[in-house]
């Protein structure tokens, strides 16, 4: 059997279902044999960027339950998926790469020269610092338990990217259709993380005592199996509860849930992080855009008890009073919250909290022509009931997703969160799309949208039930509102003076039904055309005067103080 056939077989048996390239010579082989087998799905997409975004949006659709596979040919293909790559080591997502490679005769090897065969380059190297796994394949008989460990690893442990280099001739050599046989018979046993109990009795005791508890949900809880379950408990128990960018993916609009914390967070979620006496973080690791730049500050009435995976992430900026190393899956199995003992006081705390949000989660664009809160609020409202995905890109358009949308049964937000990657959102709600299988809505700039643009063609070719929401404000807007802040107004490489692209233009060149909008009826009207009838449509809605997210945190104020300031009535 040839080797790429053999790996065709072993990434169907992985379920590894979803796969995105763009075609160059060094993977000739591989992608050939993975359609021919037709097990694992191929889209030909326009950049290799593009790809890797879409892969790793698979994982993120399915609560890392499927894994996709991005395939570049060597030289600049690997190149161009490094930023993908870099984007699911950071959110700790689990995607495979697999890169072409000069025949093995071709590599330079030890030779003093910075190249060999034609495209040829040290994938490997370029990528070892934002991989689990990274290898060149030196001879067939290493290519299948290679390819096997490093999809046991993108999955194992805190979850992320995995990256093999296969050399052309290694890719057409022939392998033992035996041995083919005996890899695919190997079953994927995954290690159970023990958890000692009086770590948990000591966590129930202290939460069960508790005047004024919190929860902190990061992105390392939201993909766990047991997750979903135990939020149900957790709304149950009234303790009041709040998340990162990364956990308020997958956290529906309860009513005890205070949306996101942080620099662009809601107050009340920030307020109550700041009120609290015992605070419960669970696999989150409380970076500056939670914190804001007074970590010492963070959660200054509480207790904190930090849970997380790796034991580098505890007490790295914020230090917990106690922190455990535990895989959370298992914490969510062995600590029901159905059992825990409530408090008399949690009522009293919970109903404060929640009037603090209704009184604070409030349009505060009233001074703009379009409002990003009544925009976001409006997708609340028409979305009701419907199972969709949500894809944000980067910039004050990810900031008013976060802070507004509050998501329904069935429906998830994706963002590139610590990497923060301009150009993530349309490829990803390829991939999103494709593994969901759900109606998919793009949130994107007029800065973002262009740096992956061309992938319209790939939504517009499958005819994807995928909606583009481009909020053109003719800017850069957030670093516009940096300089601003900083440099007296000098806006230099972010505003354009009106001038911006014609989206709408783009869009129909693409063959996408495309229509401008520039107020808020018009926008409630194409959204609800899109839901009832999900086909390609994008939709390019003009806010001259936005340029800043509201409330926002300046660097050097706590949380609590976000600006502009609003009169608060103390409880």
């Amino acid at each position: 059997m040839k080797a790429s056939d053999a790996v065709a077989l072993v990434l169907a048996k992985n379920g590894v279902l979803f796969g995105y390239e763009l075609i160059g010579g060094m993977i000739t082989h591989l992608v050939d044999s993975i359609n021919l087998l037709g097990k694992t799905r191929l889209v030909s997409v326009h950049h290799e960027q593009a790809a890797a975004f879409a892969a790793s949006a698979v994982a993120r659709a399915t609560h890392h339950e499927i894994l996709g596979v991005a395939l570049g040919t060597s030289g600049p293909g690997a190149t161009n998926l490094i930023t993908g790559i870099a984007d699911c080591w950071l959110d700790s997502h689990p995607c495979l790469f697999l890169t072409g490679q000069v025949n093995t005769y071709e590599l330079k090897g030890e030779r003093n020269i910075r190249q060999q065969g034609f495209q040829e380059l040290d994938s490997v190297a370029l990528v070892s610092s934002i991989t689990k796994y990274a290898y060149q394949i030196k001879h067939v008989e290493e290519l299948l338990p290679c390819l096997q460990k490093a999809i046991d690893l993108a999955r194992s442990g805190r979850p992320g990217p995995v990256l093999l280099d296969i050399p052309m001739d290694i890719q057409r050599a022939e392998v033992d259709d035996a041995e083919v046989q005996a890899h695919l018979a190997i079953h994927d046993e995954r290690g159970v993380n023990e958890i000692h109990t009086p770590d948990i009795d000591a966590i129930r005791t202290r939460l069960a005592s508790a005047s004024r508890p919190l929860v902190l949900i990061g992105g390392g809880a939201v993909n766990r199996p047991s997750f979903k379950q135990w939020l149900e408990q957790l709304e149950q128990s009234g303790i009041p509860y709040v998340a990162s960018l990364k956990g308020a993916e997958k956290i529906p609009a309860h009513a005890n849930y205070l949306g996101m914390l942080g620099a662009y967070g809601t107050r009340a979620a920030n307020y109550a992080v700041q009120n609290c006496d015992f605070l419960l973080v669970l696999g989150s690791r409380m970076d500056v855009r939670q914190t804001g730049a007074k970590p010492d500050d963070f959660a200054r009435k509480a207790e904190i008890i930090q849970i997380d995976l790796m034991e580098g992430q505890l007490n790295n900026r914020v230090h917990a009073h106690k922190s455990y190393v535990m895989e959370l899956n298992a914490f969510f199995t062995q600590f029901p919250l159905s059992s825990l003992y409530k408090n008399a006081t949690w009522p009293v705390w919970a109903a404060g909290l929640r009037d603090q949000f209704v009184r604070s989660f409030i349009n505060e664009y009233t001074d703009w022509s379009v409002s990003p809160f009544v925009i976001f609020s409006t997708l609340n409202k028409l979305t009701d009931g419907h199972a969709v995905d949500y894809v944000a890109d980067v910039g004050n358009n990810q900031m008013w997703a976060a802070h507004t949308l509050r998501l329904n049964p069935g429906q998830s937000m994706h963002h590139s969160g610590g990497l923060g990657t301009m150009g993530f959102a349309i490829p990803a709600a390829i991939g999103a799309n494709n593994a969901g299988k759900k109606p998919t809505i793009v949130i994107t700039g007029d800065g973002g949208a262009q740096l992956n643009i061309q992938e319209l063609d790939i939504i517009a070719r499958d005819k994807l039930p995928v909606l583009i929401i481009v909020l053109n404000n003719c800017s850069l807007g957030m670093v516009r509102g940096f300089q601003e802040m900083y440099f007296e107004g000098r806006n230099s490489s972010t505003y354009w003076n009106g001038y911006s692209s014609q989206f709408k233009a783009i869009g129909e060149a693409y063959g996408i039904e495309s229509t401008v909008l520039s107020n808020h009826d018009d926008f409630a009207t194409e959204i609800m055309n899109f839901l009832n009838f999900p086909y390609p449509k994008l939709v390019e809605l003009m806010m001259p005067d936005a340029r800043e997210c509201r409330p926002r945190l300046e660097f050097g104020r706590s949380i609590d103080e976000q600006l502009p300031e609003i009169k608060r009535t103390s409880r």
